[in-house]
């Protein structure tokens, strides 16, 4: 394996460990502070007990988040100094942001979890929302780094210099908007349906239901909306990759062919070799209106790209068919949820709570099918129609072996959440309430 490849396979390990991390240290704070309003509110036992439990994994994830953060960041140095180079100075001030963000988390998060019985109630409760605020914000800093990446823009490129450096508008380049949005509501999508999935099981299990369901309900409010409302984030991000990254919007539909009124492909079997799809579901004319907003527009297809441009379109392409298909199902299972509030019996259905156990990893295996699309899909760039992947990494030898360092780190870390998570479980079910 060369330095290329063994660089871009550790990159793409280690941000599929760390996302699952970052999304969960986003969202679960936000049921914490719900889970504590109810106890404030109503002073039921259930919901105190509730948001002491949440609160640990909230920490758990805090902490693991920001191990396997930190490491990623030494990577963009150690896997890429080419782009650091030049980067750096572009896409410094989101990172600087970042980091602030990050550090009110932090003394946020110490508040809330030593301010039992020594904060003023409504005080110690809005720590907790600044720690869900802060979360949000240093996720959507980052992914306005990756914007610049996909769309770079606060500089003049001249002669091989990047001269004339703006960083707010490299901040607010074109796609942070579009990604951002997505990102957020995948990642409330995804930890909803995950965190719900595993008190649906405990329901089904007959494990403490009472305590369970109000657990299962908060989880799933948060992740049912986000998944009804993905659809249209995606819609915005297509339209955007549209104009933006013709030729990722043709690897991700597997398009060969530039035309008018171009299909809309369900599934399909990528033929490289003769360049078109099999096996796929045609939709005439909504490629066309989807993109553009019209059913007669034009969609240029691959075969009107050089091919040292193009990215990898089997990976992108069903990686894409992933992401949409899951973000689909949720969504109608996010839906499925609301009608039930108004049919209580399915919830003595252990079939209703067999489903949203199933569901429980869905998001998350569509959030990193997603990101796939966008990382894959950029290639060969790591700068769009700037710098090439191949340009920026670094010419050290033996990059294998930090990726196999890298790898047990990350095992070791996913070890031992896995075990303190299923710790935490455990003890919500044994315990009293209090």
């Amino acid at each position: 394996m060369d330095n290329l490849d063994a660089a871009r396979l550790q990159m793409a390990f280690t941000l599929i460990f760390h996302i699952v991390f970052a999304c969960i240290g986003m969202v679960m704070p936000f049921f914490m502070v719900v889970a504590h309003k109810k106890w404030l509110n109503t002073k039921n036992p259930i919901y105190l007990k509730l948001t002491k439990s949440w609160q640990k994994g909230v920490a758990i994830f805090f902490v693991t988040g920001a191990v396997s953060g930190t490491a990623l960041s030494f990577e963009l140095g150690l896997l890429w100094p080419e782009f650091m180079k030049h980067a750096g100075p572009i896409i410094g001030m989101p990172f600087s942001l970042e980091g602030a963000a990050f550090f009110v988390e932090a003394i946020a998060l110490g508040f809330y979890l030593y301010g039992w019985n020594k904060l003023p109630e409504k005080f110690h409760w809005f720590t907790g929302v600044i720690v869900g605020i802060s979360g949000v914000a240093s996720g959507i800093l980052v992914v306005s780094a990756n914007g610049w990446m996909n769309s770079p823009s606060g500089f003049d490129y001249i002669n091989g210099e990047f001269l004339n450096i703006d960083p707010i508008q490299a901040l607010l380049n074109d796609a942070w908007f579009t990604q951002a949005l997505h990102m957020t509501l995948a990642a409330f999508t995804a930890t909803g349906f995950a965190v719900a999935g595993i008190h649906a099981f405990q329901i089904y299990k007959n494990r403490h239901p009472e305590l369970h369901k109000k657990a299962f309900k908060i989880a799933i409010t948060f992740g049912a909306i986000a998944a009804i409302l993905q659809p249209i984030s995606g819609d915005l991000s297509a339209k955007d990759i549209a104009i933006r990254q013709p030729v990722k919007l043709a690897a991700m539909e597997a398009h060969y062919e530039t035309k008018k009124g171009a299909p809309l492909y369900i599934g399909g079997i990528v033929d490289e070799d003769n360049r078109n799809v099999t096996h796929k579901i045609e939709i005439p004319n909504a490629l066309s209106f989807l993109a553009f907003g019209d059913f007669n527009a034009e969609v240029k297809g691959l075969n009107d790209f050089p091919e040292d441009i193009q990215p990898n379109v089997p990976i992108v392409h069903y990686a894409f068919q992933i992401m949409v298909g899951l973000g689909t199902l949720l969504l109608f299972t996010g839906v499925l949820f609301f009608i039930s509030l108004k049919k209580k019996s399915w919830w003595d259905n252990t079939k209703y709570w067999l489903l949203f156990t199933i569901m429980a990893p869905m998001g998350f295996i569509a959030l990193e099918a997603g990101w796939i699309v966008t990382e894959v899909g950029r290639q060969p760039w790591i700068i769009h129609n700037v710098m090439k992947t191949k340009d920026a990494v670094t010419p050290m030898p033996g990059m294998i072996f930090s990726f196999y360092m890298y790898l047990c780190l990350y095992t070791i870390l996913t070890i031992a959440v896995t075990w303190l998570m299923i710790r935490q479980i455990k003890s919500l079910n044994q315990s009293k309430l209090v």
